[in-house]
Order: C-alpha cells, then sequence, then structure tokens
C-alpha cells in the first residue's frame, strides 16, 4: 500500500465537458495505468474509491466520467442516456479515448502499459477501446458481455477477463453466449467468470434511490470479483520497477 494523492480532472468528450477522478501513487516514478469505467449511472464515489484503491496498489488510476458531470440517480435518466451509448460503438470510443488520452499524456504514466477495467457501461466503453484497436495489456469488466460489430473483436490485442452474475436478467444467458462465442471467433484471449446467484451490478453497495429491476449487491461476490480484476492486473500489467519521468 502506498500513500495517494487525487485531483479533479476536466477535459472534453461527447460534446460534453467530462469530469474525471484521478489517483495517483506516490513517487514521480512513471507507473503502469488502468483507465477505469464507471456503471451506467455515471462516475459516484464507488468508483472513485475503486481508483483510490488502484492507486495504492501503484497504478495511475483515473476514473472516466460518462455524463458530463451528472451522476444520474434517477433510473429513467439513465436509459434514455445509455442505451443510444451503447448501441454506438463509435461515441462509447469517442468517450473511452478521450479519457485514455489524457491518461496517456500525464507525466506518470507509462504510455506502453495501460489496463482498461469498467463496469457496465463503462465496461463497454473499454471493450470498444479494445475493438478500435487501442494498445492496452489488460481489458477487464464486470456486466459488460457487450458484443461488437462484425471482425472488429480481432482487433483486441490483449487479455480479457470479464464477470457477470448467474442470474442477471440485464445479461442473460444467451447474451453470455454471444460474447463468448464472439470472443473465441476472434481468437482473443479470453475469461468468462460468473458468479453464481449474483444479479446485475451486484458488485455495487445499495445506492439511496430506485434501481431498475434485477439489480442486487452481493458483498461475497462483490469481494471476489475485486479480487479476480486484481489478479487480472497483477498478471497482465504487474507493477515493478516503474520508469523515471
Amino acid at each position: 500500500m502506498t500513500r495517494i494523492t487525487t485531483h479533479t480532472v476536466e477535459y472534453p468528450a461527447d460534446g460534453l465537458t467530462m469530469v474525471g477522478h484521478l489517483a495517483l501513487p506516490a513517487g514521480d516514478d512513471r507507473r503502469p495505468a488502468v483507465l477505469l469505467g464507471p456503471e451506467g449511472m455515471g462516475l459516484g464515489d464507488v468508483e472513485r474509491r475503486r481508483a483510490d484503491a488502484l492507486a495504492e496498489l501503484g497504478y495511475v488510476a483515473p476514473a472516466f466520467d460518462l455524463h458530463g458531470g451528472r451522476y444520474l440517480g434517477d433510473p429513467g435518466q439513465m436509459p434514455a442516456r445509455c442505451m443510444p451509448l451503447l448501441a454506438d460503438p463509435d461515441r462509447m470510443r469517442g468517450i473511452g479515448g478521450a479519457a485514455l488520452d489524457v491518461l496517456r499524456a500525464h507525466p506518470r504514466t507509462d504510455p506502453d502499459r495501460i489496463a482498461a477495467v469498467g463496469y457496465g457501461t463503462g465496461g463497454a466503453v473499454g471493450l470498444e477501446l479494445g475493438r478500435g484497436g487501442a494498445d492496452l495489456r489488460a481489458i477487464g469488466t464486470v456486466n459488460a458481455l457487450t458484443t461488437g460489430r462484425p471482425g472488429e473483436t480481432a482487433r483486441i490485442r490483449c487479455p480479457v477477463w470479464a464477470g457477470v452474475g448467474s442470474e442477471d436478467p440485464i445479461m442473460p444467458p444467451a447474451q453470455r453466449d454471444a460474447f463468448t462465442a464472439e470472443m473465441r471467433e476472434a481468437g482473443v484471449d479470453w475469461r468468462l467468470t460468473v458468479y453464481g446467484g449474483a444479479l446485475h451490478a451486484f458488485h455495487h453497495p445499495p445506492v439511496d434511490h430506485p434501481v431498475v429491476p434485477g439489480v442486487g449487491f452481493h458483498p461475497a461476490h462483490a469481494r471476489r470479483a475485486w479480487r479476480d480484476v486484481v489478479d487480472l492486473l497483477a498478471e497482465c500489467l504487474p507493477v515493478t520497477g516503474g520508469r523515471r519521468a
């Protein structure tokens, strides 16, 4: 564990001014970095704490924004914003690519050692970065078994790990099958973990606003999914002897 510092980072994307959260480990050397994507509700305290935890492990860790500084606590707002976004790979790549550009330009980032980890919509953005050919060392997603345009998944050049709840009605077995078939056909190094008995967003602590049906927190699987993310990063993006800036 290392002492960390945090900053708010503003940058343009999707016609909005995005407001991200950047967590940095102690020191001035270049470090591997993890681009962290939030659930469809947007960047909140849960994602900020995850970025902080990654920085404590030694990573440069920005949590990116989806909605121009807004957190969509109203269940009606989120689908209205996220469904068109999820149907438009180019918009997702634009949002992720803008955050990735900011990350690559940071003096603490080793630009050759970057991974993308995301939850829900943020995980779909990470997958689209890979399908767009972004140079990533790993892609990790939870609740984001999205499929892409024909042939583009073959552009993913890194291992992909995905986690999903067995009882998730938003990512049902048919969606799992489509995702795994696409990964196999593209020749991607992929893994899928199914967490028994878990619903959608099982990793996210309860919130103080209404949620869509099929969402539920599972504390044990939330801890396991986090360990799986950390294990993916330890394998593909180990923190060892950072380069001097």
